[in-house]
């Protein structure tokens, strides 16, 4: 065709119209079939990569790995819920914490022998990583300039020099509770305490307060519940006692009442601290505390919540 068009200047005037027409008509019918074919050979490879990519959708997919709250992290949230029902508020504080709140504040002059209680990391000769998070108490309460009422829990990570095994850790967390008002009674923190207990242990759970002693209230207890294994008849879970030790408790002193400003003929309160990792080993059955820290899938998986 390049050649037909190249020799139109050699054909006569009467020669050219016709030709040029022609020449036309052809090159139009050459491309409309070069197209045609274009448009088959592209739809031939379309097929044939579609058919090598072919997804069969009847088949089960493949699930994704989908991660879930840590063990601790349920329980501390599941404890939070069940004090936020009964009007308590959460306090959070600095875990590099003060003398004088993780210790004098509490009833713990320097050189108290209860001191000896609580091996502490000490950053210098005033700070510490605090051993219990009972310093949020003291400094909730003095927020609070001598009114109440006061109604808090305190969770939070603590840290105690103490060789790491199955049921110890240098690094641990701890919720503790205090309510501080008018006529606030040891009864009431027992009832307090039969809820808690019933919630997370079971409604059949019992328990019993046995004398204890903490220098940050006075009287102080042991809360222990019936075991819910064996429910009080006695096996390996409660060493045939029928009861297991869970948290301390007692009334607040009132030198903490007092150091705090608040007059202890007008207020009283009661205040309790409990362990999480306690908590979740005897209702879960887990033997050693070492793992809720080493993020062992296998270990962790087992308690996933739909």
């Amino acid at each position: 065709m390049t050649e037909i068009m190249k020799g139109m200047g050699k054909l006569s005037k009467e020669e050219r119209p016709v030709i040029g027409q022609l020449a036309n008509e052809v090159r139009q019918g050459i491309t409309g079939l070069i197209e045609e074919k274009k448009k088959e050979l592209e739809a031939a490879i379309l097929e044939q990569k579609l058919s090598k990519e072919k997804i069969d959708v009847t088949l089960p997919g493949r699930k994704a790995p989908v991660g879930s709250h840590h063990l601790l992290g349920s329980v501390i949230r599941d404890v939070q819920d069940l004090f936020i029902g009964m009007g308590f508020s959460i306090a959070e504080g600095p875990e590099v914490e003060t003398d004088t709140y993780n210790f004098e504040k509490l009833n713990l002059p320097k050189n108290h022998p209860a001191r000896d209680m609580q091996d502490s990391f000490y950053l210098s000769e005033d700070i510490l990583l605090r051993t219990h998070t009972s310093p949020m108490q003291a400094r909730t309460l003095e927020a609070h300039h001598g009114r109440g009422p006061v109604k808090i829990i305190c969770p939070g990570k603590v840290y105690r020099r103490d060789n790491d095994d199955a049921t110890h850790s240098h690094q641990f967390m701890q919720i503790e509770g205090l309510y501080v008002d008018r006529n606030v009674r040891l009864s009431d923190l027992k009832g307090v305490l039969t809820v808690f207990a019933k919630h997370v242990f079971g409604a059949d759970r019992e328990i019993r307060l046995r004398p204890s002693f903490f220098p940050f209230t006075e009287p102080s207890v042991e809360m222990d519940i019936s075991c819910f294994r064996c429910g009080g008849h006695g096996c390996n879970v409660c060493k045939g006692t029928g009861w297991i030790e869970i948290l301390g408790a007692g009334m607040v002193h009132p030198n903490v009442l007092r150091m705090s400003g608040f007059d202890p003929a007008v207020y009283s309160g009661f205040a309790f601290g409990m362990g999480p990792e306690r908590i979740a080993m005897l209702k879960y059955g887990i033997e050693d505390i070492r793992h809720f820290y080493t993020d062992d899938s296998r270990f962790l998986s087992q308690f996933k919540r739909s």
